[in-house]
């Protein structure tokens, strides 16, 4: 409390306080222009939304091609661990920029051209990156001891990962994914570069009619009222898996 009220004080007596003051806290312009960035936030939930359901699939399979011990699959393992590399390397904003403006140029017949449709994929192909590496980390902590009693049990390698190994795993990084996708909620503001109009556009079309940047305040409380829940869900599930594991060691 010290400090946040130390920086406070430091902030309004500052010099151009009473310019930033009239930039950034515009009481009435916060009020008309929530309502049409609220409006134009449906589309990034929609983006997440979307792009949510088809990167837990392909992280998913990602991981699973990573994690093969088979032999004969060793092609697919190499070009999993190929796209993660790529993928991770590069950063979501160039992947948009890439897909969002070379695939419609590219006028293939049958080929959508929606700069919505491209911003999800781009995202999906971005985050599905890292997304599967915390499947893989999940699947890799469970102990060797667990796949040996199933196969003495007589499960084959792929009942052993599907019954036994990819439950436990999955479960262990709930909170990682959440983690994800809580980054993913904020990113969908990066499709705006393409041309979708949604929140953090939005934010920018008013601020340049009025002169003044509200507007983006608006944005970011809009912003905070989906992502602090979810961190705050994500701090219980960690806490409920610390005590849940706690426990089983002293069992």
């Amino acid at each position: 409390m010290v400090v946040f009220s130390g920086l406070a004080a430091l902030i309004v007596t500052s010099p151009g306080w009473p310019d930033v003051r009239r930039s950034f806290f515009d009481g009435d312009l916060y009020r008309t222009s929530i309502d049409d960035i609220a409006q134009a936030f449906t589309l990034n939930v929609k983006i997440f939304m979307i792009a949510e359901a088809f990167i837990l699939v392909l992280s998913l399979l990602v991981a699973l091609a990573r994690s093969s011990r088979t032999p004969v699959l060793f092609p697919v393992r190499l070009l999993s661990a190929v796209y993660v590399d790529l993928f991770r390397g590069i950063p979501a904003l160039l992947v948009i920029l890439l897909f969002g403006f070379g695939m419609p140029a590219l006028r293939l017949e049958g080929v959508p051209t929606d700069p919505v449709f491209w911003a999800i994929v781009a995202l999906v192909l971005s985050y599905s990156a890292y997304v599967s590496e915390v499947f893989r980390a999940g699947i890799d902590s469970v102990h060797e001891s667990q796949r040996a009693s199933a196969r003495s049990l007589g499960l084959t390698s792929a009942q052993t990962m599907r019954y036994v190994v990819l439950p436990q795993g999955v479960r262990r990084v709930v909170p990682p994914l959440l983690n994800d996708f809580i980054a993913l909620q904020k990113e969908t503001a990066l499709v705006s570069v393409i041309g979708p109009i949604e929140a953090a556009r939005r934010a920018q079309i008013i601020s340049s009619k009025n002169f003044n940047f509200t507007s983006y305040l608006a944005a970011a409380t809009i912003f905070l009222a989906i992502t602090i829940p979810l961190t705050r869900l994500t701090d219980w599930l960690v806490v409920r898996q610390r005590r849940r594991t706690g426990t089983r060691a002293q069992a």
